[in-house]
């Protein structure tokens, strides 16, 4: 989906020049906003496939431009922001971002992030059987292989592994993932997805000391690449 269409939402001239060269130079048709308000009127007439937000904007508070664009707007939205800390990024999460990065970032890894969650909006439409590397999990049938051999998953670790195959890309907050597998209940149980994580890693990771496909987002959650 190398033609994709990126919105990007952002008050720094410099930033936004340099975002829209490294895109167009890789395909992608780049629209530019300079503030909240005209970021939300861009993305709603020329229907983005991702949008890069800024959450330090003029006009609006960046996580206000991010609730009001989850009211309608469903592809992936990545926050680009100065604010590292880490109460902003998990806010930014909940309230429907898929990724975040700060500034500054290195524009070979927002492009990867990139490719990922465009990768996982098309293959995500009715799919059954997903396949990452030399992974491969089929919804209907329960299994999941390694280069081919048979992986004997729990139900709670087959359900947990699925969640971030269907957000492939996506950075899931530990409170997010706790209460989509365990319930509203549980969502203060870090502790206890860190167990089931590192469980599940040595099952379906080459080394679970350095994970390919389960990354963790340090303070925040884990990403599946």
């Amino acid at each position: 989906m190398n033609n994709a269409r990126i919105v990007i939402i952002d008050d720094e001239p410099q930033i936004r020049r340099l975002l829209e060269i490294t895109l167009e130079n890789s395909g992608y048709k780049v629209i530019l906003a300079e503030n909240g308000k005209q970021g939300i009127l861009l993305a709603a007439n020329h229907t983005p496939d991702l949008i890069l937000l800024d959450l330090g904007l003029p006009d609006m508070n960046g996580h206000e431009v991010l609730k009001e664009l989850r009211l309608w707007y469903n592809k992936p939205i990545f926050i680009l922001s100065a604010l590292d800390q880490e109460a902003d990024i998990v806010k930014a999460l909940d309230n429907g971002a898929n990724d975040y990065l700060t500034k500054p970032f290195r524009t070979a890894e927002l492009q990867a992030r990139i490719r990922s969650a465009l990768r996982s909006q098309q293959t995500n439409n009715g799919t059954t059987v997903y396949t990452s590397g030399d992974l491969e999990v089929d919804l209907t049938a329960h299994t999941v292989k390694k280069a081919g051999e048979g992986i004997k998953l729990t139900a709670t670790e087959f359900s947990l592994l699925v969640l971030l195959l269907k957000n492939e890309g996506r950075v899931l907050t530990h409170q997010y993932i706790l209460k989509e597998i365990w319930g509203v209940g549980a969502q203060t149980e870090t502790q206890y997805l860190r167990v089931f994580i590192g469980t599940l890693r040595k099952k379906i990771e080459t080394n679970p000391n350095q994970p390919e496909h389960i990354l963790t987002e340090s303070g925040v959650g884990y990403r599946f690449v």
